[in-house]
């Protein structure tokens, strides 16, 4: 292949020729990273050895580069484009159906010609900084007429100016200046950039006609470059106190990569440096290689503008966490009490859902009925105070992946073994108040309504199908409590949307600013309203969501014909005294133990699952890997072997004994 390149005629496409040098280069399996470093090092070892190889390569990059139009590659791969966060998403869907035609006189679009293959950004990327110098000073530029760079320069050039211009328009976004008004009070430096940016490109192109003119200086575009930088800091830290969109997130991301970017773009242009001095061009390569084989990836645009979304969103689940966690004893009994009073309120659900069921309603109706029951019923526990245990993990492991993260992904495993100790006895009790009410608060509706009509609330084949249900081996029990599982962990991100949300959109204040509600209520109990609002409306959303979601999952089952239908650990404990009840206790004692361990494995499986997606979700959102929390596990075993009670019952407090001690 080297041969023919440099056999090559001038008029003869340099393209295709590339192209199979690449594929060359290419190891067999995209991830074996030792072969493509040995093919690159062959390839290496035979331009050191070859002049006319050399030359033949060196002349086709030079004929590629002078006759294509660069500035494209350098400004929109890799980049987020001028459009919304949906236009973006249509734009890759409609590409992914029909991809877009390929420009001969743009090197972005024949980049991709090279590097056609979809994952040749793994072992580009994987390639040593060492081994690409090693290329590079094989190649031996100094060969070559200076004059041969001057046509990439000036595109080099253009590209920084219209990056500049591009962080200009964004940094003054409206969005970005009602999230952060100081953009606006004090001097901008997103204003000052481009005018510094064109400076410096005069002054550089001055340098390339006038050897006798002073090298161009970057200092002072790269000091705005920085306090640009420090206005995104500062954005991200009041976006934790006035919420965020996605919008926002995209105009943020939009500014990150289109400064790192002009960052590269000068490295390579610094007249004192070759661009190979340091791995600026071998990592800004390696960029736009993964750039240009992703160029159609959902997932990318989904990852690169949700993550400060998700990031708000589980900060705000994870100090509804701080409630959820019992620090000392009375904290823990307090648990408890809460813990049976949604106990008390889930036994009368159950009746409901049950009386709901012998109506017979059309389909539909009946799904919205059993949504109401469960939603109404849930946002009734959060207005009382109560609480919920299986709502817990979805909280819990927002405020656990902050611990680690606030370690830089190696947090102290004994002081976090102890959030994670805190945390489990917290959900022991909560578990333990919910069914021990909910066993005889139903057990006692049921013995009542017996009393009272002559006739048990549920006749034995609802009793026989409800038993059924709590079965882990001959039912699906644990995958329809899997499901739940799922649906806890959404209602957790619904709060923590709907909470940012509230913030975000100044609902507080927009509610205590209506004339008609000031009305109605009076300017005092409005402000109140509102207030309540602002620290309420996700807790409410996110009850009334799940309640929704477990309303109608059965109903979609039987819709589709799929097996999907929900198991709760708290409602399934009702069901039992239910059944029970019908069946006059007659009920052998084999079936009643294996349906109380069916019933603590569906609570497994409930506070499991939620638990993990919601630990996964909130370690992503700061950038961390599920890996970071593996060392947590031998340190909680470490942590239960020592003292296995605690993960149960909290120690004895101390307070007074310190206290006398002092005295």
């Amino acid at each position: 292949m080297l041969s023919q390149l440099a056999q090559r005629q001038p008029d003869t496409p340099v393209v295709p020729g590339l192209a199979r040098l690449v594929a060359q280069i290419r190891p067999d399996d995209a991830g074996d990273f030792v072969q493509a470093t040995s093919n690159l090092r062959a390839l290496t070892y035979l331009l050191s050895r070859h002049d006319h190889y050399r030359a033949g390569l060196r002349r086709a990059l030079i004929d590629l580069l002078g006759s294509t139009r660069q500035v494209q590659l350098y400004t929109d791969t890799g980049t987020l484009s001028n459009e919304t966060f949906s236009q973006a998403l249509r734009r890759r869907i409609g590409e992914r159906v029909l991809p877009p035609a390929r420009s001969p006189s743009h090197l972005a679009d024949q980049f991709g010609v090279i590097f056609c293959q979809r994952e040749d950004y793994r072992w580009v990327g994987a390639l040593s900084p060492e081994v690409w110098q090693e290329f590079w000073q094989a190649l031996c530029w100094e060969e070559e007429a200076v004059a041969a760079a001057n046509p990439t320069r000036l595109q080099l050039l253009e590209a920084v100016q219209v990056l500049t211009a591009r962080i200009t328009a964004i940094g003054l976004e409206p969005e970005l200046v009602r999230t952060y008004p100081e953009i606006e009070r004090f001097e901008s430096p997103f204003l000052h950039l481009s005018a510094e940016a064109l400076r410096y490109v005069e002054s550089a192109r001055s340098a390339m006609v006038d050897e006798q003119q002073p090298d161009e200086d970057d200092r002072q575009v790269l000091v705005l470059l920085e306090q640009c930088e420090e206005v995104i800091v500062r954005l991200r830290k009041a976006s934790a106190n006035r919420g965020v969109s996605v919008s926002l997130t995209y105009h943020v991301t939009r500014l990150q990569q289109h400064i790192r970017r002009v960052r590269d773009l000068l490295a390579l242009l610094h007249p004192q440096r070759s661009p190979a001095r340091d791995d600026t061009l071998f990592r800004l390569l390696a960029e736009l290689v993964r750039a240009d084989n992703r160029r159609y990836s959902l997932r990318d645009v989904f990852a690169s503008n949700t993550e400060l979304l998700a990031r708000q969103v589980t900060e705000h689940a994870g100090r509804h966490g701080e409630h959820y966690i019992a620090e000392n004893r009375s904290q823990w009994v307090a648990m408890g009490k809460a813990a049976m009073g949604a106990g008390v309120i889930v036994g009368f659900m159950a009746l409901l859902k049950l009386l709901i069921a012998t109506l017979h309603l059309p389909l539909i109706w009946e799904a919205v009925a059993f949504g109401l029951n469960y939603a109404l019923g849930f946002m009734l526990v959060h207005v009382l105070h109560f609480t919920i245990a299986t709502k817990q993990p979805a909280m819990t492991a927002a405020r656990i992946a902050a611990a680690i993260h606030e370690g830089g992904g190696k947090a102290n495993m004994a002081e976090l073994a102890e959030l994670v100790v805190k945390v489990m006895r917290t959900q022991f009790v909560a578990i333990l108040g919910n069914v021990l009410l909910a066993i005889p608060v139903a057990w006692a509706i049921a013995e009542c309504w017996q009393q009272l009509s002559g006739t048990p609330v549920i006749d034995r084949d609802k009793a026989a199908h409800l038993l059924h249900d709590l079965d882990p081996v001959s039912s699906l029990a644990l995958f329809h409590a899997a499901i739940a599982g799922v649906y806890l962990f959404l209602s957790g991100l619904i709060a923590g949307y709907y909470d940012n949300k509230a913030i975000y959109r100044q609902i507080p204040q927009r509610l205590a600013a209506l004339p008609w509600l000031n009305r109605l209520l009076g300017e005092a109990r409005t402000r109140r309203f509102g207030h309540y609002v602002e620290h309420n409306l996700g807790g409410l959303a996110g009850n009334f969501y799940f309640g929704m979601f477990l309303g109608v999952t059965g109903t979609i089952g039987f819709l589709l014909g799929l097996p999907l239908d929900i198991r709760h650990i708290t409602f399934s404990s009702a069901y039992l005294s239910y059944a029970a009840v019908t069946y006059d206790y007659a009920l052998p004692l084999p079936l009643v133990l294996w349906s109380l361990g069916g019933i603590m494995l569906i609570g497994m499986v409930n506070l499991l699952v939620s638990f993990s997606l919601a630990l996964w979700v909130a370690l992503r959102s700061r950038k961390l890997r599920g890996s970071d929390a593996l060392p947590l596990l031998p340190a909680v075993a470490k942590r239960f072997l020592r003292g296995p009670r605690d993960f149960f019952f909290p120690p004895a407090e101390k307070v007074r004994d310190d206290a006398s001690a002092s005295r």
